[in-house]
């Protein structure tokens, strides 16, 4: 009852952190699968960075660090075990800055002394920003990293313009920033999405732990532009269609007898950004898939076919109306009296059970791409090139890939937790032969 009674004076109290009142929420609805399978290799925490031009200079990023303290009062929060539901409860702890030396995307301890679920991390002149997706998404994390840049680059005599839009210290924090969005947008009485057959995943054997592995490729966003334009798409429907092609190179070279073969279709999850289709100022998760895919029982597809096929998809599925199919199956299901009333321990096994059978089960790979990020056009000259690292996939996937342009340059991001690179090399060469000119480097 007392945390039934904090969770109502929450919408009544107006930005509660600046009150200095504690206050608790649930998780939205995308988080609620990450705490029942996280564990320290499945760690469900990605990375933001920011390349610049020039060695960091740890005493303005302190200030700056310092600066946003008290902006983010949704990030500033633990996770909680309810006897129901996991929640997060504010927690009045600063933000620390850490060198950049683990591999990235490593798990939060909450029992050890930072039991935030967000980090700020530096290493020569690169910044970077890791959250939990319990939090947030990347367009959170890259709201976050905005503010950041924004106030050490005015330690360094940059001026923010006024149209520069980013979370202020100075401005209000507004509740729609806490708002969980799908909630908010969930329509009642509407067919929910069929589940889709298992789908093919990469044969390749499991690297020792641990097995994170990250390379990344630089390329030119004009170049990979001028590509797809000529194809009648755009940079991403034509990366997914690489990827699809790829992985239908890898399938047709197998051993006929080998038991990844049984699976014949090729899907390939893209995460979009729903604040693109409602008036969301959510901070927190707010995107949903879209699930292009291959049916090799159909034949063997020319990439020009991939392409047109990826590209319809990708216009059909982004359809607001299809869009609320998925949120109301996400939501719906939660809003029911019997699976409210269903203790904890009990939810977590059944939501660990449903991510692996009605989740990575059916797709191949991810993608996910942030798009072409823009900071203030003076600190944009400041930055070499950003990058965007996705989760550590799990033992089915082994391999998924973030994308994010910044200026001039596309950087592709592949974690790995297999043994071979025979994909990423596969891809590259793709790329090559395309006339796309990749620069390979590492963390």
């Amino acid at each position: 009852m007392f945390r039934l009674s904090l969770k109502l004076n929450l919408n009544q109290i107006k930005n509660p952190y600046r009150t200095k009142e504690d206050f608790w929420y649930p998780l939205d609805n995308a988080a609620k699968i990450y705490p029942p399978i996280k564990t320290s290799e499945l760690t469900t925490v990605f990375r933001l960075s920011a390349v610049l031009k020039e060695r960091v200079k740890i005493s303005h990023l302190l200030t700056a660090i310092q600066a946003i303290e008290q902006r983010f009062p949704y990030y500033k929060v633990k996770l909680k075990k309810g006897f129901f539901w996991y929640y997060l409860e504010h927690i009045d702890m600063p933000i620390s800055l850490e060198p950049d030396k683990c591999n990235p995307c490593r798990e939060f301890n909450q029992k050890g002394q930072n039991k935030l679920m967000f980090r700020i991390l530096v290493i020569e002149n690169r910044i970077s920003v890791e959250f939990s997706h319990i939090l947030t998404d990347g367009t959170g994390a890259y709201f976050f990293l905005k503010s950041l840049l924004a106030l050490y680059f005015k330690q360094e005599g940059i001026s923010i313009p006024n149209n520069f839009d980013y979370p202020n210290p100075d401005s209000v924090i507004l509740d729609e920033e806490f708002e969980d969005s799908y909630n908010k947008y969930f329509k009642d009485d509407i067919p929910q999405n069929q589940r889709l057959s298992n789908a093919f995943h990469l044969p390749y054997p499991l690297r020792s732990a641990p097995r994170f592995d990250v390379i990344i490729a630089i390329l030119s966003v004009d170049e990979i532009k001028k590509k797809a334009e000529k194809k009648g798409v755009n940079i991403n429907d034509y990366l997914i269609a690489v990827y699809l092609f790829i992985l239908q190179d890898i399938y047709k070279n197998l051993n006929k007898f080998r038991h990844y073969k049984k699976n014949k279709r090729l899907r390939i999850q893209v995460p979009i950004n729903l604040r693109n289709i409602y008036p969301s100022k959510s901070m927190r998760n707010f995107s949903l898939f879209v699930i292009p895919e291959i049916d090799l029982r159909l034949g063997y597809y020319a990439f020009d076919e991939i392409l047109k096929i990826v590209h319809h998809k990708m216009q059909l599925e982004t359809d607001e109306k299809l869009i609320s199919k998925i949120i109301a199956r996400n939501v719906g299901g939660e809003k029911k009296l019997f699976v409210r009333g269903i203790p904890l321990f009990i939810k977590s096994m059944i939501l660990a059970l449903k991510y692996y059978s009605m989740g990575t089960s059916q797709y191949s790979g991810v993608v996910t791409n942030l798009g072409r990020v823009h900071f203030s056009s003076e600190i944009d000259k400041k930055i070499e090139y950003c990058i965007l690292t996705p989760p550590p996939p799990d033992k089915n996937l082994k391999l998924n890939c973030g994308v994010i342009g910044c200026n001039d340059k596309l950087v592709l991001s592949f974690g790995n937790i297999t043994r071979s690179r025979e994909f990423e090399k596969r891809f590259f060469d793709f790329l090559i032969k395309e006339g796309i000119k990749v620069r390979l480097t590492k963390y």
